[in-house]
């Protein structure tokens, strides 16, 4: 066994045959639509009666559970423990971890934004459309499997992601089919 096979990241695991930490896709996107479905419903109430508690409340979870994920580990993150549990007896899909790594700290980074701007700054308007664009990202990963912060990490990120959900991080050159 491999020195990085022993060694236990904050973020993923080892897994035999992998060179990179990784997680389990099918896990991801289960937590991402359990994730949707409740923060789909808080905004919604939040949109429509103007009543905003329920959105505050989903917001500092969806923070915990983002901070969770990034800086304590991922094995502890709620919504991931219950997207587990969803898919348990399924066979794992392993994508590289520190794509989703930048996924959630970008997705934290909007939700404490969020986060302050309904509750110290007041600015409503500025929390709906932060909270409408993180529950479109969450909705892209739970339905089509599409991570965002993955290709944004792909753009602009200082190593470019291995492992990525689809293949969607191959380069044209590794996509070809070699010519018989």
């Amino acid at each position: 066994m491999t020195r990085a096979a022993t060694e236990r990241p904050v973020v993923g695991e080892y897994v035999d045959g992998i060179d990179v930490p990784v997680v389990d896709e099918r896990v991801m996107r289960a937590s991402a639509g359990i994730l949707f479905v409740l923060g789909f419903a808080a905004y919604l109430t939040a949109l429509l009666t103007g009543f905003l508690a329920p959105l505050r409340g989903f917001g500092m979870l969806f923070a915990v559970d983002l901070f969770v994920r990034v800086f304590i580990g991922s094995r502890f993150a709620p919504s991931l423990v219950l997207g587990k549990i969803a898919v348990r007896g399924q066979r794992p899909e392993w994508v590289g971890a520190s794509q989703k790594t930048f996924a959630w700290s970008l997705g934290l980074g909007m939700s404490l934004l969020a986060c302050f701007a309904m509750g110290w700054l007041g600015w409503t308007v500025v929390a709906l459309v932060l909270c409408g664009m993180c529950l479109a990202l969450l909705f892209l990963e739970s339905a089509f499997g599409i991570c965002v912060g993955c290709a944004l990490q792909r753009r602009f990120g200082r190593t470019p992601p291995q492992l990525c959900p689809g293949g969607t991080c191959r380069t044209e050159a590794s996509a070809t089919p070699p010519s018989s």
